[in-house]
């Protein structure tokens, strides 16, 4: 049994745990596998001890590094490798802007990403993880990166609302969300096979709420 789809997203807040489920479901099926390259961004650790300072920088140049990877990777397919997983969107940099810019900053940035994202395909699935934000910060405690420690739950409300805002706004793609505040699929193999059924589901435009 292969994918129903050649590209597809994982997308979640903070700690949602899409990277971990992305890159056992590309070991699976020899899929590509694309991560988000964001432990070296210089920008990131400032941003979470001055939001207000660093927030304009931050989000420009995850936008640049976000845009050139996925250009790269989605135009180097593998004929070995015909599915792409990613744990990441290029919408994933308007999102977060959304949520951390002010009016005029977030006009320039939307110009910007407009002419970025017209020149990338869109994933024909987007899966949403969700996770009340008591288990994201659970998992971001967990996963002990230092720079996260301090993060506040009125900003993971604020992704939250940034990506369902999103959603509700693009109901022609295909979007999956699913509730994962019962699975472990990183230490359960029947949670972690639960997701895998759902995700090489074949699902209609339009956007799908599921609980896992």
């Amino acid at each position: 049994m292969g994918l129903p789809y050649n590209y597809i997203a994982i997308e979640g807040n903070i700690g949602a745990g899409k990277t971990s489920l992305t890159t056992k479901l590309a070991e699976e099926f020899n899929a590509k596998l694309v991560l988000e390259e964001f432990a070296d961004n210089p920008f990131l650790p400032k941003f979470y001890e001055s939001q207000d300072r660093y927030a304009f920088p931050l989000e420009l140049s995850f936008l640049a590094e976000r845009f050139s990877q996925l250009k790269e990777e989605l135009n180097s397919r593998d004929l070995f490798q015909p599915y792409v997983l990613a744990d990441y969107f290029i919408s994933k940099s308007k999102i977060f802007a959304k949520a951390n810019l002010n009016a005029d900053e977030y006009k320039l940035f939307n110009t910007m990403f407009e002419l970025m994202n017209t020149s990338l395909p869109k994933p024909q699935l987007l899966v949403y993880l969700h996770l009340e934000v008591e288990q994201l910060q659970k998992n971001i405690k967990k996963r002990g990166r230092e720079y996260e420690q301090k993060i506040e739950d009125k900003y993971l409300v604020s992704i939250q609302k940034s990506y369902f805002s999103f959603i509700k706004q693009h109901r022609k793609l295909r979007i999956v969300v699913v509730d994962t505040s019962d699975v472990d699929f990183v230490n359960r193999p029947a949670d972690y096979e639960k997701m895998k059924s759902i995700i090489t589901s074949p699902y209609a435009p339009g956007i799908h709420h599921i609980k896992a």
